[in-house]
């Protein structure tokens, strides 16, 4: 053992304090980079020296610099922020719909609904008065243009959701492109034995959890370690990478697999994603993805789209389940005053140009129209009823095909003795014909013998006359296209509240007001039927919006409350300590002042060798 190995022992203890230093300033340094995993110098006894059987110490050794990560903690960390990301982002959204429906004592369409009643009350008292006429129709018109554009406000918002997906999936893509390329520097530099790429595994957990917040994730990292003589958690060490999402491949090692994104086949512009598999076929995920931002968008905007159904539409989703029970609550609400409305007596009856087949069931296209009948009347030019016929209609009834059972023109223009008195001149059919016309559109009207007669229609449970529009107050057949008949805005005088066409009768006025006392029945789009009153199915519809705010927000409170749990453990195992770092800082460099005692001390015994020799 000579005074030069000696030496060499120095400098081993001066290059490891010289390394910790670093390490520790590089701790500090990123003391604020939540994203920065602290690292800790690993040290061992350098291999000694065998002479005249002794061993002899030949100093220190740096083994590695180790990362103190826990990767399980880390998995739950991911999770609770893809849980997080996800409620943060419904709740704002939710909030944000809860602001269309502000219902408050003098706003809101619940207050439209009572103004638009209160008319027909003030009607009623006097159905000839036209400054009446006047304040109802403004009020009809106010009423439906509020439907109108609430249901806008839910399309544009879902609608928003559509392009926020198509930004989120770019992100996410941008992201996984990125971790493959860090995968691929992570090969290189730890190609080297001993190697570490701590930072650049700091960068790809910092990807993962950005991604974690767009969308749930799956990650295997292969070697999976613990080393209690270094650190007692479980950190990854090892070289496989494969990162899932709802079990399509997304990232494989250095592999990056982007996820398609695509809305050329969809009416609605709507997108679908999937996942390319190597064969070219795509692998539909649209269904499958949840957790974080995408997951939310996907919840809120829908996922089941088919272009053939609805438009190209979802046909779930919170803001479409809102968009269909304000169509539900429209639909009805059109149907019902128009029933009424059909029961005022007119010189003729047209219906809109329908979407409709002669020969198809009736009951098979309106999910409204039920089994039931409709009395067809007829009224003189003194209002008395001179001829009524009553129309069946069941689950084979059509406009003009009597191949399974009379249609309704078959129905109405034959030839019956409708009064029973033996008198073929005076029956529905004497005075009015049904005619149902190519372009869809259903029409009754007078024959060559009438003279001043009108006919009404009083439903008795079918629905028809509203659903088909025979006479109209409103017109449309759902809140996207609910108004008043143009007729009625630009000629108020025109709106009759009579049913025999008579003084006096209110009959068609009193029978509106009654409308929202009744019990009605509302069709919703996955064939279900609620029933309530007009306003109190627009209540309980505002008072579920609310709920699942509410609900939302509750969610988000506990979640947020846990990632902080979550995020706190792993800032205890993987955060930066300052005052531990400081004290470690003070060590080494005493540990540095020492080794260099060492070199010193041992440069002056070689001086005084070479003086003995001299």
């Amino acid at each position: 053992m000579s005074l030069f190995s000696t030496l060499n022992t120095g400098k081993t203890a001066l290059n490891a304090s010289q390394i910790a230093i670093a390490t520790t300033s590089q701790n500090i340094s990123n003391a604020d980079n939540d994203s920065y995993t602290r690292q800790r110098v690993s040290f061992a006894a350098s291999s000694p020296l065998y002479t005249q059987g002794v061993s002899i110490g030949s100093g220190v050794s740096v083994t590695s610099i180790v990362r103190i990560h826990d990767e399980f903690v880390y998995s739950k960390l991911r999770e609770a922020s893809s849980n997080l990301s996800y409620d943060t982002f419904s709740t704002k959204t939710l909030q944000e719909t809860a602001k269309y429906f502000p219902d408050l004592s003098d706003s809101g369409l619940a207050q439209d609904l009572t103004n638009y009643f209160t008319e027909w009350s003030n009607l009623a008292s006097n159905t000839t008065e036209g400054s009446q006429k006047i304040a109802l129709i403004q009020k009809s018109v106010t009423l439906t243009t509020n439907i109108q554009s609430t249901r806008d406000s839910l399309r544009s918002l879902q609608d928003s959701m559509n392009t926020q997906l198509k930004t989120a999936v770019d992100e996410m893509n941008s992201i996984g492109s990125q971790i493959a390329d860090l995968n691929k520097q992570i090969g290189i530099v730890e190609a080297t034995k001993g190697a570490s790429a701590n930072d650049l595994r700091d960068q790809r957990d910092k990807l993962e959890l950005t991604l974690s917040k767009l969308v749930n994730i799956s990650v295997f990292k292969g070697n999976i370690t613990s080393d209690t003589t270094v650190d007692a958690n479980m950190t990854d060490t090892g070289k496989e990478y494969y990162l899932n999402i709802s079990g399509a491949s997304f990232v494989d090692g250095p592999t990056f697999h982007p996820i398609v994104i695509d809305n050329s086949s969809n009416e609605s512009s709507y997108y679908s994603i999937s996942s390319q598999m190597q064969d070219g076929r795509l692998y539909g995920l649209t269904e499958q993805l949840s957790g974080g931002k995408i997951g939310a968008i996907l919840d809120l905007r829908g996922r089941v789209i088919d272009k053939s159904v609805n438009g190209g539409y979802p046909q779930d989703g919170i803001l479409q389940g809102y968009i269909d029970d304000l169509d539900s609550f429209a639909q009805t609400f059109i149907t019902e005053t128009n029933n009424i409305y059909a029961q005022s007596a007119q010189k003729r009856m047209d219906s809109p140009s329908l979407s409709l087949q002669g020969n198809e069931s009736l009951k098979n296209v309106y999910n409204n129209m039920n089994d039931g009948s409709m009395d067809v009347i007829v009224y003189d030019t003194n209002g008395k009823e001179v001829a009524r016929k009553t129309l069946n209609i069941n689950g084979m009834t059509t406009m003009s095909d009597d191949t399974f059972s009379q249609s309704i023109l078959t129905q109405f223009n034959s030839d019956t003795d409708d009064n029973h008195d033996n008198n073929a001149l005076n029956d529905v059919s004497d005075y009015f014909k049904a005619e149902f016309m190519d372009n869809g559109s259903f029409s009754i009207s007078p024959t060559s013998l009438n003279n001043g007669y009108t006919v009404a229609i009083k439903d008795n449970g079918s629905n028809f006359p509203g659903i088909i529009g025979v006479s109209q107050f409103l017109t449309g057949n759902d809140a996207s296209n609910i108004n008043v008949k143009t007729e009625y805005k630009e000629n108020p005088s025109a709106l009759q509240g009579y049913g025999a066409p008579i003084a006096g009768n209110h009959s068609v006025a009193n029978s509106m007001l009654q409308l929202q006392y009744t019990s009605l029945n509302f069709y919703h789009k996955d064939g279900s039927i609620s029933q309530g009153t007009i306003q109190g199915q627009y209540s309980a519809f505002t008072a579920k919006i609310a709920t699942d705010a509410s609900a939302a927000k509750s969610q988000y409170d506990t979640n947020e409350a846990l990632n902080a749990t979550i995020t706190s453990e792993f800032q205890s195992i993987s955060g930066v300590n300052k005052e531990e770092e400081l004290i470690d800082l003070m060590q080494y460099q005493k540990s540095f002042a020492a080794a260099a005692k060492i070199i010193t001390t041992i440069d002056q015994m070689l001086d005084t060798l070479l003086g003995i020799k001299s």
